[in-house]
């Protein structure tokens, strides 16, 4: 079973650390500095064999260039972008597939936020790695996309199993569930997960894996259909692409 260590880095972003124990091949997924990274190697007796990018910006791949120096480690990132990702070694799209020793990624074209943005999708493993694209409770800026792309995107993720732990790039949970709350106060679910991620952050730990259902349950941004979210947008009769891009526009000003 691949193992998954999370790397808190910079203020609040997170790296993770893959590690398929049968071949020992090592993955580190957005590095955004090498310190940290370097460290949770060491403490673990780990080797670096590959560097994965979900996107090119800087907290994303800080890392890539004296991690790559120090190891070695290829690094793989989106094709859509690869001018803008350090060091780049191989380019993938969408339906590609990525090996870090016997565990596969598939990968996911998932654009909006960054013009580029893919996931990487380990089946076996139950994990899914979004980025800035999904988070806990929540969904990247649209920086360089439209609503609907973010929309198709995020409707690409939550289409995984309900199971797939979702690996998120940075430690927003909290903030995105008093926004979330905002908008679906009566929301049973949200509520109760509240309740938890105030206790983790209180105590200093991190909110992340979420999973696909926890988020279909929690997320607003997957949950356009919600009929209390709806009413309180005042736009019951409304697509839902754009009560999607309503919820999106008042996340930017909360």
């Amino acid at each position: 079973m691949t193992e998954i260590h999370l790397v808190p880095c910079l203020k609040d972003n997170y790296a993770y650390i893959l590690h398929e124990p049968r071949t020992r091949a090592v993955a580190v997924v957005d590095p955004s500095e090498a310190a940290p990274v370097i460290d949770a190697l060491r403490a673990r007796g780990l080797a670096l064999t590959h560097i994965l990018n979900t996107h090119h910006h800087f907290d994303h791949t800080g890392g890539n260039l004296e991690l790559k120096e120090r190891t070695g480690a290829r690094i793989i990132g989106p094709r859509a972008d690869a001018d803008r990702i350090p060091g780049i070694d191989i380019q993938v799209g969408q339906g590609d597939l990525v090996a870090i020793g016997t565990a596969i990624a598939r990968v996911y074209d998932i654009p909006a936020h960054t013009r580029g943005h893919i996931a990487f999708w380990f089946e076996e493993a139950k994990a899914v790695f979004t980025g800035d694209t999904m988070f806990a409770m929540g969904c990247g800026r649209l920086f360089e996309g439209t609503p609907d792309q973010m929309w198709q995107s995020l409707s690409t993720l939550a289409r995984l199993p309900a199971d797939t732990r979702v690996y998120c790039g940075h430690e927003y949970t909290q903030s995105n569930g008093r926004f979330a709350l905002s908008l679906e106060p009566g929301n049973a679910d949200l509520v109760a997960r509240m309740k938890e991620v105030d206790d983790l952050r209180q105590r200093g730990l991190p909110t992340i894996p979420s999973t696909i259902g926890l988020e279909l349950k929690t997320n607003p941004f997957l949950r356009p259909d919600s009929d209390e979210l709806r009413r309180t947008l005042k736009m019951e009769r409304a697509a839902v692409v754009e009560v999607f891009a309503e919820t999106r526009r008042r996340k930017d000003v909360f």
